[in-house]
């Protein structure tokens, strides 16, 4: 599974096989994985099945899943409630499946980037700004035309000592450090629950970069949700609804 599978023409990633459920740890997206975009981090629509089809793979995996996401653990817990790991801010927030929480501490200095953030969306109609418990976001995908600006101004205010700058998909976020995606993948493949297991991880965005790489790394692949680019990812399915597919596969 360490192999890159491409195309006759090498410009496309080939769609990953289902793989066997008793050698597989899975881990998910959220935003452009599992849910497509939407303007607004509250905008998302929900399909009506998803969280009975994650929790029916989680089940054939004997529990080998988690969701791994940007997003505040909270707003994944929120909109799946399925009793699964869920990490977010980013590898920062852990919450595991028997309840119990773990999150890094919250920077000071996130408190003055909130405060730039929120100054300047008050002058720029269709900038949206998403607090989280380790980070805050600028939303672009209303205004692309701020996008220099967006950036401009995380880097300004995010260029202080604990803070990193987190860029993806029409927005900019500014939020703690000492973790991402890749790490976090790291540390729940540590789990006894784990041991054995191929991990396999699906993401769409730059963020998810580091976890397809360990991944990779560890024996398993990462799988690019979406347009084709240059990726670290082995694999590569069209879009949500094929994610959709290739889950219900699973579970089947």
């Amino acid at each position: 599974m360490t192999s890159v599978a491409r195309d006759a023409d090498a410009d496309t990633l080939f769609a990953p096989p289902v793989m066997p459920a008793d050698r597989t740890a899975l881990f998910l997206d959220f935003d452009g994985t599992l849910v497509d975009l939407a303007e607004a981090p509250d905008a998302i629509a929900i399909d009506e099945g998803l969280a009975a089809l994650i929790a029916r793979v989680a089940a054939k995996l004997d529990g080998r899943l988690a969701l791994v996401s940007g997003r505040p653990a909270g707003d994944l817990a929120r909109f799946l409630d399925v009793p699964v790991t869920i990490v977010g801010s980013h590898g920062m927030e852990f919450r595991w499946a028997d309840g119990t929480r773990q999150e890094a501490v919250r920077p000071e200095a996130m408190n003055a980037v909130v405060t730039a953030m929120y100054r300047f969306a008050a002058a720029e109609p269709g900038v949206i700004v998403e607090v989280k418990p380790l980070g805050a976001a600028l939303h672009y995908r209303r205004a692309p035309h701020l996008a220099d600006r967006a950036e401009a101004l995380a880097l300004e205010v995010g260029g202080v000592d604990g803070l990193l700058i987190q860029r993806g998909k029409m927005m900019v976020e500014v939020r703690a450090a000492g973790g991402d995606k890749g790490s976090a993948l790291r540390r729940l493949m540590q789990g006894d629950a784990m041991a054995g297991a191929a991990p396999i991880f699906l993401g769409d965005d730059v963020t998810d970069e580091d976890a397809f790489e360990v991944a990779r790394d560890m024996g398993g692949a990462g799988v690019l949700v979406g347009d084709a680019r240059e990726t670290a990812a082995s694999y590569r399915l069209a879009n949500v609804a094929a994610v959709h597919r290739w889950l219900a596969e699973i579970a089947a």
